[in-house]
């Protein structure tokens, strides 16, 4: 081994480049910034955004469309055959009840009770809503729903007409 091979293939590291050291270095003057300008500056940043104050591409294309997606209600359906595979008729099935057992995925979504399928056990219900099969088929089994509130219809004028004195 010579001493001339010792270090082949090992990276070797690059020094830093040192800015404003001269004409001669490369990087003196402006020191790899360009002209005179704002990007000269110390302290300067662009947005990747920013087109040089062109009208930007966000505000140029045509805004279309409404997305009810964050108001809609979240009704969940959920099926009487599901329910009588879970529950045995001893307790009030409510959401919170078909949550724990995985029949929903939100405590705070509208449950609807679907399907016509025979039932031999009576439930007891407390739901937002039922389909007309659904109800029929637990009334028949002696069973009964209990309907919670939906949400309040929104108000658009709460102002009171005035009153002429």
């Amino acid at each position: 081994m010579d001493i001339n091979t010792v270090n082949n293939g090992v990276a070797k590291r690059k020094g830093r480049k040192r800015l404003g050291r001269g004409t001669g270095s490369g990087t003196g003057k402006t020191a790899g910034r360009g002209s005179n300008g704002q990007g000269a500056r110390a302290g300067f940043s662009m947005s990747p955004v920013f087109e040089g104050g062109q009208m930007p591409l966000v505000r140029r294309i045509p805004k279309r469309g409404f997305n009810n997606k964050a108001f809609a209600d979240v009704v969940e359906s959920v099926s009487l055959k599901s329910i009588a595979a879970c529950f045995d008729g001893s307790e009030v099935i409510g959401p919170e009840a078909l949550l724990k057992r995985g029949l929903i995925s939100r405590a705070d979504s509208y449950v609807k009770v679907i399907g016509n399928d025979e039932l031999d056990k009576s439930l007891k219900f407390k739901v937002h809503a039922a389909s007309k099969g659904a109800t029929a088929a637990v009334e028949k089994a002696g069973g009964s729903f209990e309907f919670l509130p939906k949400k309040k219809p929104v108000v658009k004028n709460k102002m009171k007409p005035r009153v002429k004195k």
